[in-house]
């Protein structure tokens, strides 16, 4: 039998774009929720629950880096280190660690200072009189909280899952031409044969191979 993938729909930037419009408000929930789709869709694809167990802690302040670094004196991105740990694929002697850059830093500032966070959990529940709990998310929330900003968006919740913003990730940057290894360094993906499995996908569509004959 075919291996099925966990999300049948990959989460790639257009539907991103969808997602965040959708919780385009001024409400708590909602820059919570762009907080937490930026940062884990642009710092590779994490997991449900890397996102739900992300810890202010983790979080390192990094210098500046250009928009364009063959244009130095074209402006410059805040950028955020995310110490990772341990994770299913890496341990904890591993100094494994993503960036962030951007607008996902922006939107995770804001998240933070709006809901007063200075340590522990990075994403919290949010109780129905809009007060932050002190309990960090868990990942099954983190799953639901991208079904809900997805039926909102007009789009079918049965076809997404939190593992399409990973997919999505490896799919978007086989779509705009980035190389796979530098992909993966974002991704941690260990198995160059997983991660491809995204990329390929995605770049056969968008190759001349296949159109030989049109």
């Amino acid at each position: 039998r075919p291996r099925r993938r966990k999300s049948e729909k990959a989460v790639t930037s257009d539907i991103l774009d969808a997602l965040l419009a959708a919780c385009g408000g001024d409400r708590l929930v909602e820059i919570r929720d762009r907080a937490l789709l930026l940062a884990a869709f642009a710092s590779g694809g994490r997991r449900r629950s890397e996102v739900a167990s992300l810890r202010v802690e983790q979080l390192v302040e990094q210098e500046p880096v250009p928009v364009d670094p063959a244009r130095p004196d074209a402006g410059a991105l805040p950028c955020l280190r995310i110490r990772l740990g341990r994770t299913k694929t890496t341990d904890t002697d591993e100094d494994g660690f993503v960036l962030l850059v951007g607008r996902p830093v922006l939107a995770l500032r804001a998240w933070l200072e709006r809901a007063g966070i200075a340590e522990g959990a990075v994403f919290r529940g949010i109780d129905r009189w809009g007060h932050v709990e002190r309990r960090a998310l868990s990942a099954q929330s983190v799953n639901l909280i991208l079904k809900r900003r997805i039926a909102r968006a007009g789009l079918d919740p049965a076809r997404f899952s939190a593992h399409g913003l990973r997919s999505g990730f490896l799919t978007e940057t086989a779509r705009r031409g980035i190389p796979l290894p530098e992909a993966m360094q974002q991704s941690q993906h260990r198995s160059v044969s997983q991660a491809a499995r995204y990329y390929n996908d995605a770049e056969r569509e968008l190759g001349r191979a296949a159109r030989l004959v049109t």
